[in-house]
């Protein structure tokens, strides 16, 4: 009699006990990282340094817009800017060109709302929420990614230099400095128009910390995508590396 053939399926050598203990043991590696990012220098460095450029670049361009796309510099009084929902610093100003082709303009306006002005007028709210996502931030990073996960760090960087920037402007000037508009002269089509009556493809406008708050998600989610892939593609967790 022929050698009965043990295998749960053609080309492969992993029973389906294996699979559910190598399951389990991805779970738990993530959950419970063998080399937790907190332990490495070297991951500290990289996160550290990309929130630390992230913040320079976002209030370095904000502070250059304020002082340089108007006709004269603008001058934001903080108390004025909490108390006085009317309040209004910013003249009539002219559009300056960043890109060719309507891509996109430099023009100053003061957010009183979260990301593209979502919120307006909930100012402590936004405070709140933005240091209960710093600090979710750096806990994902020490707690649940390892040393490693290097796309991932990069992720949680600019996420973190995105919430601490605008932080910064809602704690010292209680609003937060716009002055990006994405597509300004580009309509809707077939009269379509925004809640409120604007007609324009992308009313909005933002700055560089908004901007890095959806690149680090986006990175974030592309490196979830991409570990979860290669784990259903090889039956296995990912290779560890040596703790030494």
């Amino acid at each position: 009699m022929g050698a009965h053939d043990h295998r749960h399926g053609p080309g492969t050598g992993i029973s389906r006990t294996q699979t559910v203990t190598l399951s389990s043991d991805r779970q738990a590696e993530e959950k419970h990282p063998r080399n937790p990012a907190r332990r490495s220098v070297s991951a500290w460095i990289l996160l550290v340094c990309v929130a630390a450029i992230g913040i320079t670049l976002d209030l370095g361009s904000k502070d250059w817009a304020f002082a340089s796309i108007a006709a004269a510099p603008i001058i934001i009084d903080r108390e004025a800017a909490i108390s006085n929902p009317e309040y209004a610093p910013i003249p009539p100003h002219e559009s300056r060109i960043a890109l060719p082709g309507d891509l996109l303009d430099f023009r100053l306006v003061l957010n009183s709302g979260a990301v593209f002005g979502i919120g307006a007028h909930q100012r402590w709210f936004f405070v709140s929420f933005s240091l209960v996502a710093i600090g979710v931030a750096i806990w994902l990073f020490g707690w649940r990614t390892e040393r490693r996960h290097r796309m991932l760090h990069i992720g949680i960087g600019l996420i973190l230099a995105g919430a601490i920037g605008n932080l910064w402007d809602r704690i010292q000037l209680g609003r937060v400095r716009d002055f990006l508009h994405m597509l300004p002269s580009w309509e809707l089509p077939f009269g379509l128009s925004w809640p409120g009556g604007n007609t324009e493809v992308w009313p909005w406008i933002f700055n560089i910390a908004d901007v890095m708050l959806l690149a680090g998600m986006a990175l974030v989610l592309i490196d979830m995508w991409i570990r979860d892939s290669r784990a259903k593609r090889t039956g296995s967790p990912e290779p560890r590396e040596s703790s030494a």
